[in-house]
């Protein structure tokens, strides 16, 4: 009987490099890790792929699909579709064939695949991207990155609980502090939604350490930094961009003069530690959280060291119970799912509800 308690699927066929890149990455964290892989896409690619490597020891197993999501597509039209790698990578899931999905595809398509087919974690109204940055020490959690541009102050409640179920149950951090991304260290600082989502987070059980600036989001204060997806988003690609940009001075000041040169030679094994400690690659991608099962989304742009790192990020998730440890924590701060408790919440801060519609989800 095949290994699907931590099997995890790929579509095979996303990203800019599409089964040359993802198959390979992720055969490298088979072979590593141990862990057994489904590729999604088309069988006889899949097939061609898998002829240039050696797969002795490796449980594998294809799910065929016979078309594929472009970057381009909407998630309304791949709906339509049907029979996408990355609606098959999402279906084998469904049908408990896999435990996870890992997709370098377009992230709308990704996020609304996932809703639709495996829908949300009850208590969770919309699924957060979890961005793993690296940092001196620990790694920095940024919780949205880019799955919603427009959130709700209860939304970055939800953000903040299951950021911290990833610091603790992943990252094994274990008493994981949550700051609220704003422009002032202050109570009071920031617009409506920061104000509000402040007087929500103040009363939670969570490690609420209050608002953060931005220029203090590296210097290992706080462990997860929440916000929504539009800010998240500009704060991730700029870091990536920066960290491109410092790598690239850096070695531009070393080729400089003798002395700099001599330098550099004596130091190589100590710039190629700092580069890698700079690397987004090193995570792979982010975890999509509060999906019913695990779920990593990594740039269309990855290569095979992005995905093997995303490969083998999910099946950690998987292992350490991840979504479960999310959903209990749900059950233990039930007022961010029912509005007739946020209301009781926002009334004791001060504030009257921003909404007046039920929250069913």
């Amino acid at each position: 009987m095949p290994n699907n308690t931590a099997r995890v699927a790929v579509d095979a066929m996303g990203g800019d490099f599409g089964p040359h890149v993802t198959i390979p990455g992720a055969l490298q964290a088979a072979r590593k890790s141990n862990i057994p892989l489904l590729l999604a896409g088309h069988k006889a690619t899949i097939l061609s792929e898998l002829e240039k490597h050696n797969l002795e020891g490796l449980d594998i197993e294809i799910e065929h699909a016979d078309d594929v999501a472009a970057m381009n597509d909407k998630p309304s039209h791949i709906r339509r579709r049907k029979n996408t790698s990355i609606q098959a990578a999402f279906n084998t899931v469904k049908e408990q064939k896999a435990k996870g999905v890992v997709s370098a595809g377009h992230t709308g398509v990704t996020l609304a695949t996932g809703m639709f087919t495996l829908g949300r974690l009850k208590g969770i109204e919309r699924p957060g991207l979890a961005a793993i940055m690296p940092r001196e020490n620990n790694p920095l959690i940024i919780i949205d990155v880019g799955a919603n541009v427009d959130s709700k102050p209860r939304h970055l409640v939800q953000f903040a609980i299951m950021a911290e179920a990833l610091a603790k149950n992943v990252l094994k951090i274990d008493e994981p502090r949550v700051g609220l991304l704003s422009i002032g260290e202050e109570q009071g600082k920031g617009n409506a939604q920061v104000n509000e989502a402040f007087s929500l987070l103040s009363k939670t059980t969570l490690n609420f350490s209050g608002n953060v600036e931005g220029r203090d989001l590296f210097d290992g204060t706080l462990d997860i930094a929440v916000c929504d997806g539009f800010v998240g988003n500009v704060i991730l690609k700029m870091s990536e961009g920066w960290g491109k940009t410092i790598s690239g001075l850096l070695k531009q000041e070393l080729k400089t003069g003798f002395w700099s040169k001599l330098g550099s030679l004596l130091s190589l094994s100590a710039f190629k530690r700092f580069s890698q400690r700079l690397d987004y690659e090193e995570y792979g991608g982010a975890p999509l959280l509060g999906l019913k099962e695990s779920v990593f989304i990594c740039h269309g742009s990855s290569g095979q060291k992005a995905i093997q790192s995303a490969v083998a990020m999910t099946a950690s998730y998987i292992k350490n119970q991840a979504n479960e440890d999310i959903r209990e924590r749900l059950e233990s701060h039930p007022e961010i799912s029912k509005f007739h408790r946020f209301k009781t919440l926002l009334q004791t801060s001060g504030k009257g509800p921003s909404e007046p519609e039920e929250i069913t989800s």
